[in-house]
């Protein structure tokens, strides 16, 4: 009898521990589902964009014996860029002259006695200019600076064209982003709809950040090109009713 009953206190006992567990299993079940009513959805906006600056160094470079040698060279270097880019149609306030630089290759702690030449010199003119289609035509026309023996490169020499710019990108960025929600709220109408829902209030919202490219297939910017690629991608989260 005592057995039988110390069975049956236990069966009850685990009976209700089961019956414990299933109640918070279907609360827990029951709260995830009240969170799940909801949907997020990216929005995704691209434009293309022709730049609104352009900044042109053009460097020249002049090796000698003598001191003097090298700096007339470089200013005489210096006068021929300078008339080329004013035949090009640049303005003096377009054009940034730079000191001429002349290094003595002897006067280094690390000189060596084999050096060719013991003067080297650099100099450069920079344009700076609103008008991109005049910079990028005139980058692409420095024939007669190199017959007339000017030698362009220099420090520069591996980022001798024309840097293009996008100085009015807040003008663009609003846009932009606007039409990335749109196309965010479309895609979770067309949800809630397939879902037999009713698309409630904005829950969270990230903007995103816009990266801007090249026209050249990079993922990044790295000035060469005229044509600016903007791509942003901005994440909603809304209410299901």
């Amino acid at each position: 009898m005592n057995n039988t009953l110390s069975r049956l206190i236990a069966a009850l006992l685990v009976g209700a521990g089961i019956a414990v567990a299933g109640f918070h299993v279907s609360q827990g079940l029951e709260r995830f589902r009240m969170a799940d009513r909801s949907v997020t959805v990216k929005g995704l906006a691209e434009k293309d964009v022709e730049s609104d600056f352009a900044v042109w160094t053009l460097s020249f470079r002049r090796a000698g014996a003598e001191f003097g040698d090298v700096q007339q060279a470089l200013a005489g270097d210096r006068d021929k860029v300078l008339a080329f880019l004013k035949t090009r149609g640049f303005t003096a306030e377009e054009l940034d002259a730079r000191p001429l630089q002349v290094q003595d290759l002897f006067a280094r702690e690390y000189a060596q006695g084999n050096t060719p030449f013991r003067f080297n010199g650099t100099g450069q003119v920079l344009v700076k200019s609103p008008r991109v289609a005049e910079v990028d035509a005139a980058a692409r026309a420095v024939d007669p600076l190199i017959q007339a023996g000017v030698q362009l490169g220099g420090e520069n020499e591996g980022r001798s064209g024309p840097r293009f710019q996008l100085r009015g990108f807040n003008d663009i960025k609003a846009p932009l982003l606007a039409e990335a929600t749109r196309n965010a709220r479309e895609q979770a109408d067309k949800f809630a709809a397939e879902a037999g829902a009713e698309l409630g209030p904005l829950k969270n919202a990230n903007q995103g950040v816009i990266r801007i490219a090249g026209d050249d297939g990079n993922d990044y910017d790295d000035g060469s090109s005229r044509t600016k690629r903007l791509r942003v991608v901005s994440t909603f989260e809304y209410e299901l009713r």
